[in-house]
């Protein structure tokens, strides 16, 4: 067990209250800015460190149209933005906040179009610029796929190896790859670690969702954790799967008229809210294993402020490992109570 209690982190939007912007999401005739997007995350900082959240994924929209290549009007905002990403960096570091980037699914480094490798490089560059303008250290991160599969995926795993020798020193200083749950095992980037030494990301999910090889899940977890290096603390990537029964809308075959149909959950969707019992398991299975741990279910906060007071319901072993004691328990319903607006149990 750690001394330091292991981190809760969620991503970009605020459910707990919807008058928090996660970014300047004007269109460009407005003249978007990303000052304007640190302004909100400042409310962001202060709304997280009221409800001791302390580790949060910025969005990767935080600098609008930065990377726009009709739209050079933008391209200099990271750099007039200077000293307001350094307050904000030293704002985070004196919140003991852990930051982030992921990237959206249009960044491919393994596409055999140079120019979409070329642009996704250029956004992978301007966030990595964000992070050190910020100051930051190296635990925060840029969080990427792999790619597409293009039809031989040796080839594609193959050609991101062959991308990461030409990515610039800031994208590959801050850089981590994660598995997926439909194309790339966590057996297929820790192929890629070895080849080119990229740090990785477990998540949970995919892992289930994809392992082609049957993998042991506390083995790969420590190979993966091992791809960081020795001081910085890994982070893992952890959600549920849906399981509600899904209503879609679908053209009848016969009518031509729209008609409701019931359908299976999808394994690979997330659920709004953590599993309790699903979370205790996993960490215990990987118990001694030192990692930070990103919640990725739907209800962003609000699944995070859920799931405290159930670990120190239901496993208090668990509990502990990210700094909540039984004492903690009575504010955390309340805490829960007020956000969620429901009685406590």
């Amino acid at each position: 067990m750690t001394q330091t209690p292991l981190r809760l982190g969620v991503p970009v939007k605020i459910l707990g209250n919807p008058e928090l912007k996660s970014h300047d999401a004007r269109r460009s005739t407005s003249a978007p800015h990303l000052k304007v997007s640190l302004g909100y995350l400042d409310q962001i900082f202060d709304y997280l460190a009221q409800h001791k959240i302390d580790m949060y994924r910025m969005s990767s929209d935080l600098a609008p149209y930065a990377t726009h290549p009709d739209m050079p009007q933008f391209h200099a905002m990271v750099r007039e933005s200077a000293a307001e990403l350094a307050a904000a960096g030293e704002k985070a570091r004196r919140l003991g906040l852990r930051l982030s980037f992921h990237p959206s699914q249009f960044i491919v480094l393994n596409s055999p179009d140079p120019e979409l490798v070329r642009k996704s490089t250029w956004d992978l560059l301007s966030q990595a610029e964000m992070l050190d303008a910020m100051g930051l250290g190296p635990e925060a991160v840029l969080v990427v796929h792999v790619g597409g599969v293009y039809e031989d995926k040796d080839a594609a795993r193959a050609r991101w190896a062959d991308t990461w020798t030409t990515l610039p020193e800031p994208v590959r200083r801050r850089l981590v790859l994660e598995h997926d749950d439909l194309r790339f095992s966590a057996q297929d980037v820790l192929w890629l670690h070895d080849h080119t030494g990229v740090r990785l990301i477990f998540d949970h999910q995919h892992f289930w969702c994809l392992n082609p090889e049957q993998a042991d899940m506390r083995q790969t977890l420590e190979r993966i954790l091992h791809t960081w290096p020795e001081g910085v603390r890994p982070k893992v990537h952890f959600s549920s799967p849906r399981t509600e029964l899904r209503q879609l809308v679908r053209k009848d075959r016969k009518t031509g008229k729209n008609v409701t149909v019931n359908a299976a959950p999808v394994w690979t969707g997330h659920a709004d809210f953590v599993n309790p019992f699903e979370f205790i398991t996993f960490m215990r299975v990987v118990e001694g294993l030192d990692f930070d741990v990103m919640l990725e279910a739907k209800s962003k906060d609000l699944a995070l402020i859920k799931l405290r007071p159930d670990l120190v319901r239901y496993a208090p072993d668990v509990a502990q490992r990210f700094g909540l004691g039984a004492a903690s328990q009575a504010q955390l319903d309340a805490e829960e109570a007020a956000i969620l607006e429901q009685e406590p149990a």
